[in-house]
């Protein structure tokens, strides 16, 4: 897991091309307009996810793992916490969906919080439980990277 500003995306352009171009799309990228859904990059190699919601209280949210993509998630509006722990042997609750890219665990985390401007990055081993809060509004953008 990586967590920064925006402001700070060129110290991480040696991850890879396709992160690189995440990372500088996003910087260069007016959110505000968008309206919400997907936006393709480079077909399903890397693409855009513009949402809007409320933030849930953690008992409503878990623990997810992607086996296929890296998530770029970066706030445009609001605040969120993201829970965060390093995949171990935790406990799977829903089985791994290879269409949906994604998979349940049960289990602790770390927790961390996404101000406006601040992005992470998460990787396969990192799984993460994204959107806790108080039911405030956010407009987040997830980049999906494949792998």
């Amino acid at each position: 897991m990586i967590i920064d500003s925006i402001d700070n995306y060129k110290n991480y352009e040696n991850l890879g091309i396709k992160i690189s171009l995440a990372l500088n799309h996003i910087s260069t990228t007016d959110f505000d307009n968008k309206e919400p859904g997907r936006y393709d990059i480079d077909g399903d190699n890397i693409f855009v996810m513009v949402n809007d919601y409320n933030t849930k209280n953690i008992n409503e949210c878990r623990l997810e793992g992607h086996h296929k993509y890296i998530d770029v998630q970066y706030l445009v509006k609001g605040s969120e916490l993201m829970g965060y722990v390093p995949l171990s042997d935790q406990a799977v609750s829903v089985e791994y969906d290879d269409e949906g890219d994604v998979a349940f665990f049960e289990g602790h985390s770390l927790f961390v919080k996404l101000d406006k401007g601040m992005f992470v990055i998460f990787f396969p081993e990192d799984l993460h439980m994204p959107g806790i809060g108080d039911g405030d509004p956010v407009r987040k953008v997830v980049v999906k990277v494949k792998i």
